[in-house]
């Protein structure tokens, strides 16, 4: 590897700053240089990278690739680490090899099933996969008689986009009325039947561009995420599954979701890093969704001995991962908050009172190319 390796993480979210951390310490002590883009020139992310810059906001495929490949070659990126933008990156390794970059990357097979549930769903079904009952809608009366169907043996039904939107749309339905204690309870993604019909109505007699959706039963107790490493073609090399409990993250060692998870990488052929989601029904896990990405909570596997992102790296250059650590299971990790100061104020604000507000806002204003941050 290189003395100083360069590796471009786009579309970096706060987690990423915990990704960072990770491959600066990598076990091979290997320097690394982190480059970081991202839609919001103030997005807190970037003040942890060496070099940051904005990427283009609502651009197609074509335009994105041809941004990523150029910002590539400007900064001379040994490894491109994407965890959006998939459909337009995907399978085109060999142009950043061009450029001397490697593409982490699945295939775009993959990636065209997995960024939307509905043929994921399809796909692991006929692949043997557990998943839960569903129903693809995009319309009133198509909805409505979803819930009917699904509702019908007494299970409480939820509402999600069938797309990449991440948690952004989810609503569970619930006709039922406001009690007190609902009212002093922490608030909950709800909405109506009625008032998800009424939307779903109105887009259509507006003419406006309304987005698969899926119902499908509303799954209760632990999500369990399982981060996935493999090789080229779908070799797992190794799987770590970790559940939510409140501010708590327990680090499981439960097979039969290990499993599961394998057989999804293998049957996609997932390459380096990926994330598949599950929840119990019935006592079994069912498949949530699939990612062919890392999840935003891929840090969390660290207190198990194991480096993820950097073995993913190693792999990705060097064509092997080294020694991996069997990882420490069955612990518990509490998911807490922490400030880091950056030494650029944010702008003043304006509004307060009519007059100018000197008030140095929670997020950082970034030295961002073509002011402070250095290019080599």
């Amino acid at each position: 590897m290189a003395i100083a390796l360069r590796i471009w993480l786009s579309s970096a979210g706060v987690a990423s700053t915990q990704v960072m951390r990770m491959l600066r310490d990598n076990p091979d002590a290997v320097g690394v240089r982190i480059y970081g883009t991202n839609v919001e020139r103030d997005a807190p992310a970037l003040a942890a990278c060496d070099v940051a810059e904005v990427e283009p906001r609502h651009v197609g495929d074509a335009e994105y690739a041809a941004f990523a490949l150029d910002f590539c070659r400007r900064h001379r990126v040994d490894v491109l680490v994407p965890p959006r933008r998939l459909a337009a990156l995907a399978g085109r390794g060999a142009e950043f090899a061009a450029v001397g970059t490697r593409l982490m990357c699945s295939p775009p097979a993959a990636v065209e099933v997995l960024t939307s549930k509905t043929r994921t769903y399809e796909a692991a079904r006929a692949a043997g996969v557990p998943v839960p009952p569903w129903r693809s809608v995009r319309d009133a009366a198509g909805f409505r008689a979803a819930v009917a169907e699904l509702a019908a043996g007494g299970e409480r039904v939820c509402l999600k986009p069938a797309g990449e939107y991440s948690a952004f749309g989810f609503r569970l339905l619930d006709d039922r009325p406001l009690r007190m204690p609902d009212l002093l309870a922490p608030p909950l993604p709800l909405a109506s039947v009625a008032a998800v019909a009424d939307a779903l109505a109105r887009a259509a007699d507006e003419g406006e561009t309304v987005p698969e959706f899926l119902v499908m039963p509303y799954l209760q107790g632990p999500e369990v995420s399982v981060d996935c490493l493999s090789a080229p073609g779908g070799r797992v090399l190794a799987a770590i599954a970790r559940a939510k409990q409140g501010r708590y993250r327990l680090l499981l060692d439960d097979p039969e979701v290990t499993v599961i998870a394998r057989r999804l990488v293998e049957h996609f052929g997932l390459a380096y890093l990926s994330n598949v989601q599950l929840r119990y029904r019935d006592g079994h896990p069912v498949l949530l969704e699939a990612n062919p990405r890392a999840s935003a909570g891929i840090f969390q596997t660290a207190f198990t001995g194991v480096n993820l992102p950097w073995a993913a790296v190693r792999l990705l250059v060097r064509g092997e991962t080294g020694l991996l650590a069997e990882p420490r299971l069955g612990g518990r990790v509490a998911v807490t908050e922490s400030a880091t100061l950056v030494d650029a104020p944010a702008p003043a604000l304006t509004g307060l009172d009519g007059g100018l507000a000197a008030v140095h806002a929670a997020a950082p204003a970034v030295p961002l190319l073509g002011e402070a941050a250095a290019t080599g």
